[in-house]
């Protein structure tokens, strides 16, 4: 396989580089925000469980870390590991990487502008804005369901079933419109509105959705409606092209090479178009802050429609898969952590782990990317979840 393969015992030394910052968030709140006076302090964050979350690095599971810590409770932010594997240069904390799923978060809040707009009905069937798309099979999925992901729409076909054969595809080119024809052409599995799971297709209808409802590229309504107004410069919409822009840590990922041994491919330049509105995003740690916070106190959904984001589809919807209850809401998925009620969203794509977190009101955010060599796998990768419990675990919890 090319290009160049590691073995995980050749990993280099590791390289550590942290910077510790206190203080409040740089964000002011704005007329319409939320208060965000803490009421349940945990103190600041805790630095040096921070610094052993990522310490080491290069190894196994992971080859670079960059964290960011931040809210009324104070900030930190810290980076680990190396570039890439044949320098073993420090890994760059302001480098930019693939978001994978974070992409949901800000698909949802473009539809949700669009709702506030008066533009899209959240109870109106997407079929009336898709009649062309979506078949009447479908015709009962709302715009809500495709956001919480009770649409019962299955997935598109994508050619590979190991991560061996998708890297063999990996410059595949997807065109959302035959993705939902391919997963439409299914029978749904369930009735919409009655279990919830979590798949990428919701959000590639509802990605075209916008581009019909705007008469823009997916790509330029986000840019136009929440990048520049955020002034988020190191992010962007890679479209077709496979390469990560500007500076950037090299991302691996463990598989059975060539030789039969498994070992670690280089998998950093990777086509995303079978994710799209789903998941093609690429960003940086500063960046995703800016981004959260803005959420958060209402400066990018404004009004009632923020709550969308933070209200789960009902007790009596449950997980198709495990049965469990439902945790996604429209972009985001709740967790206790310490005692806690985290929102946030993760996102994996080869080579890359990300996430964006924070209380509800912002008394502590994290945004982290790991270039873990499992992303995609099951379960969270362990220095990942190192590094979500140094953030929001407390005494006694």
């Amino acid at each position: 396989m090319n290009p160049r393969t590691f073995g995980i015992r050749g990993f280099l030394a590791a390289a550590l580089v942290l910077g510790v910052s206190a203080g409040p968030g740089i964000f002011p709140a704005v007329a319409d925000a939320p208060a965000t006076a803490c009421q349940d302090r945990a103190g600041a964050p805790d630095a040096k469980a921070l610094r052993e979350a990522i310490t080491g690095l290069p190894h196994a599971r992971a080859t670079a870390a960059l964290v960011r810590v931040g809210g009324d409770e104070g900030s930190w932010h810290g980076s680990s590991g190396v570039r890439d594997l044949d320098s073993g240069r420090p890994a760059d904390p302001d480098a930019r990487f693939r978001a994978g799923s974070v992409t949901k978060v800000f698909t949802a809040a473009v539809v949700l502008q669009l709702a506030a707009e008066g533009k899209v009905g959240l109870d109106r069937p997407v079929r009336s804005y898709l009649p062309d798309l979506v078949p009447a099979a479908y015709g009962r999925v709302t715009v809500r369901q495709l956001l919480n992901h009770t649409h019962g729409i299955p997935s598109a076909d994508v050619p590979g079933g190991t991560v061996e054969e998708w890297y063999e595809n990996r410059f595949a080119v997807h065109d959302p419109r035959a993705m939902v024809r391919s997963a439409t052409a299914k029978t749904k599995e369930f009735e919409p509105g009655t279990e919830q799971h979590y798949l990428n297709i919701g959000y590639t209808v509802a990605g075209l959705l916008v581009e019909r409802v705007t008469g823009e590229r997916y790509a330029d309504a986000v840019g136009r409606r929440v990048l520049k107004p955020l002034g988020l410069r190191g992010t962007y919409f890679p479209g077709t092209d496979p390469r990560i822009r500007g500076p950037h840590n090299r991302g691996y990922q463990t598989m059975t090479l060539d030789d039969g041994v498994e070992g670690l491919l280089d998998v950093t330049v990777w086509g995303v178009t079978d994710a799209w509105a789903a998941g093609d995003l690429i960003s940086t740690t500063a960046d995703l802050e800016r981004f959260t916070k803005a959420l958060f106190q209402g400066r990018i959904v404004r009004g009632p429609l923020l709550e969308e984001m933070f209200t789960l589809p009902g007790e009596r919807v449950r997980d198709h898969v495990s049965g469990d209850p439902a945790v996604y809401s429209a972009g985001l998925s709740v967790s206790k952590q310490g005692g806690r009620e985290i929102w946030g969203k993760t996102g994996a794509r080869w080579g890359y782990s990300t996430g964006i977190g924070a209380t509800r009101d912002l008394c502590r955010t994290l945004v982290y990317n790991v270039n873990s060599t499992d992303a995609k796998g099951q379960g969270t990768n362990s220095v990942a979840a190192a590094v979500i419990g140094a953030v929001f675990s407390r005494p006694g919890h």
